[in-house]
């Protein structure tokens, strides 16, 4: 028996050692994807010996310093989960000309987004090529503020989606985003008025913490703009930061000027 396995254990490390595997899982796209596919370095045929779509046998003709891999072949939807193995020879480098053919892509379309009245984001997509997560963002202090992430379903939909938000008083501004590898960024909005009492600061002058009237989303930086306390709440621990001048970000209002004693 110990003579089989260590015979066993050296066939495997023996067909282990003459063979390289690249692996690509993404989404179908609509497109092939291209092989740069060099001579074996023992210089008979070419480096790659054998390509699976999704544990599929490929039909391609992979003989070839360049083959294409076609994913039509398989009947597959867009947005179908793709896996491509590419079997090849120890030592070889066969190189994918296009990884990003099979990567989701930010092509969304909202039909519908509104808040509802329990302050509930809503909205409906349809045309997604891949499951990308959706970036809520709501517009304050100058600039967008992430408020969390939902994950995408990746079809063609229609796909509700929701995330409870928190309103300011007045002018709210709210969208949703993707990002795809290539960088490429989609997005819809919407505004909602909202009557919600103003959030104040207690004192502008404070020893150990800062008060709100309310729970509120909160940033401070100090003089040189570097961020020193961010979060969620109805106050924020002062006790460990030097004394000196600060700026607050909260509910509203931008730079809002504060002095730890």
């Amino acid at each position: 028996m110990k003579h089989l396995l260590a015979l066993f254990a050296l066939l495997l490390v023996s067909m282990t050692s003459f063979a390289e595997v690249i692996i690509l899982n993404g989404v179908y796209q609509g497109r092939d994807i291209y092989i740069q596919n060099p001579f074996s370095p023992d210089g008979v045929g070419f480096c790659v010996f054998e390509v699976l779509v999704n544990g599929e046998t490929t039909s391609d003709e992979i003989n070839s310093s360049a083959f294409s891999i076609d994913l039509t072949l398989f009947q597959l939807k867009i947005g179908d989960p793709v896996e491509v193995v590419i079997r090849s020879k120890a030592d070889c480098g066969p190189k994918v000309i296009n990884p990003d053919a099979i990567q989701p892509l930010s092509t969304f379309e909202v039909s519908d987004i509104h808040v509802d009245d329990e302050n509930i984001l809503r909205w409906t997509t349809t045309k997604e090529q891949g499951a990308l997560p959706f970036v809520v963002e709501q517009f304050k202090w100058n600039k967008w503020v992430k408020m969390g992430e939902v994950t995408g379903e990746g079809d063609n939909g229609p796909n509700e989606y929701m995330f409870k938000i928190r309103l300011n008083a007045g002018e709210n501004t709210f969208r949703v985003r993707q990002t795809d590898m290539d960088g490429t960024r989609t997005s819809d909005r919407v505004m909602i008025v909202s009557n919600t009492e103003e959030v104040t600061i207690a004192k502008t002058k404070v020893d150990d913490a800062i008060s709100f009237s309310r729970e509120t989303q909160y940033e401070v930086f100090d003089e040189y703009g570097s961020l020193v306390a961010q979060g969620f709440g109805q106050s924020v621990d002062m006790s460990e930061i030097s004394k000196g001048r600060y700026y607050v970000n909260y509910g509203r209002k931008f730079g809002e000027i504060i002095t730890k004693r």
